[in-house]
């Protein structure tokens, strides 16, 4: 009984009305509205999954406890939601929940409303494809129609949850990993942790481009490696194909361990800086330009007038310099920065600018602005 008092606790069933907002749908057809979630704080989510969803939990048991989860705080039918994939979109009606599978059991909505690439979505189609999935669809596929009434708040917070986890935080490779220590502490505080330090551009652009691009090719090799393990253990033993799947499969497995742990360490909110500083430790100095010219670079978004005469006045041309100055305008401070030489000087002007990568300064420049 505490557990089931302290799980509504978190949301709004036993207040008046929704707490949460509302999100109407793009495209062409006349969605109803659903529930805005995905804003949701960092400390939300990271109180839902230690305290409500996953607890201690190891990673062979996430799917039991997240199930635990929703049968306490999901109402098990008559709410509606929009079933979205990568082809279509399409209102459904919720008449059960199968809550060890993740799933809900649906029906379409009336009045039938679909939205797709293309026309060959039909009702009869729709109807056709429910059927054949047995009319259970994933949890994570599911956006909850908006109720102002607040009955299904929850509801929309548990979609929300499991829709995350699954997609920004639980890995393919997570349940074949050391279970001994606790999942939560182990791997969804720091992985949470990243996606919102990337979220709050407090990771460099650089570093975030190689842990997604490390991710997929991760991600990528794992399928492989299945692959191969399923097809060793339906060959024949001790057969030619059989010891040539072996080494290839160790070979795959080595690979998927050396890029789990490059992960890691971008995961750790203490090493990945480390990463970050080796990865560019071997930048070496370019020195003197060759022509033996010292350029100077001005950096401004976009150059008025006014703004040309005051660089005029107090930057390019001071009373005291004798000599003819070669100026440099860029639009970008990262690209100003590559493109100095020992001696030069970057003068940044007031402005918003988006910096896709890492300065690595290795030459001795003036920087100002």
């Amino acid at each position: 009984q505490e557990d089931d008092d302290s799980c509504s606790d978190y949301g709004s069933r036993d207040k008046p009305g929704t707490t949460l907002g509302r999100t109407v749908p793009d495209g062409n057809v006349l969605f109803p509205d659903i529930f805005h979630t995905d804003h949701l704080l960092f400390y939300e989510r990271f109180k839902a999954y230690q305290d409500y969803i996953l607890a201690d939990c190891k990673a062979s048991e996430v799917k039991e406890f997240t199930a635990e989860y929703l049968e306490k705080v999901l109402e098990p039918s008559g709410w509606q939601a929009v079933w979205r994939t990568n082809v279509f979109e399409v209102l459904v009606e919720v008449v059960d929940v199968e809550y060890s599978a993740l799933k809900a059991v649906v029906q379409l909505g009336e009045p039938f409303l679909c939205e797709s690439r293309d026309s060959t979505f039909t009702l009869d189609c729709m109807q056709e494809l429910l059927e054949l999935k047995e009319r259970q669809i994933p949890l994570q596929e599911l956006w909850v129609v908006y109720d102002e009434s607040g009955e299904f708040d929850q509801t929309a917070l548990a979609v929300e949850h499991v829709r995350f986890f699954y997609q920004c935080i639980w890995r393919i490779w997570d349940e074949e990993e050391e279970d001994d220590f606790d999942y939560f502490v182990r791997c969804v505080e720091p992985r949470l942790r990243l996606h919102y330090d990337i979220l709050e551009h407090r990771v460099p652009s650089g570093l975030v481009v190689d842990y997604q691009n490390l991710l997929s090719q991760c991600e990528e090799l794992y399928r492989k490696f299945l692959n191969v393990r399923n097809s060793i253990s339906s060959s024949d033993s001790d057969s030619e194909v059989e010891n040539v799947s072996m080494v290839e499969g160790l070979k795959l497995y080595e690979k998927i361990e050396h890029l789990k742990q490059k992960l890691k360490l971008i995961e750790n909110p203490l090493l990945r800086y480390v990463f970050g500083y080796q990865k560019y430790s071997g930048l070496q100095a370019k020195g003197p330009r060759p022509t033996g010219t010292k350029i100077t670079h001005v950096v401004s978004s976009t150059m008025m007038a006014g703004l040309l005469q005051s660089l005029l006045r107090d930057k390019l041309c001071p009373e005291s310099c004798g000599e003819e100055l070669e100026i440099q305008f860029h639009n970008d401070p990262l690209a100003a920065v590559n493109a100095c030489y020992e001696g030069d000087t970057v003068i940044i002007c007031p402005g918003h600018y988006v910096v896709d990568g890492v300065f690595c300064i290795a030459d001795s420049v003036e920087l100002e602005g």
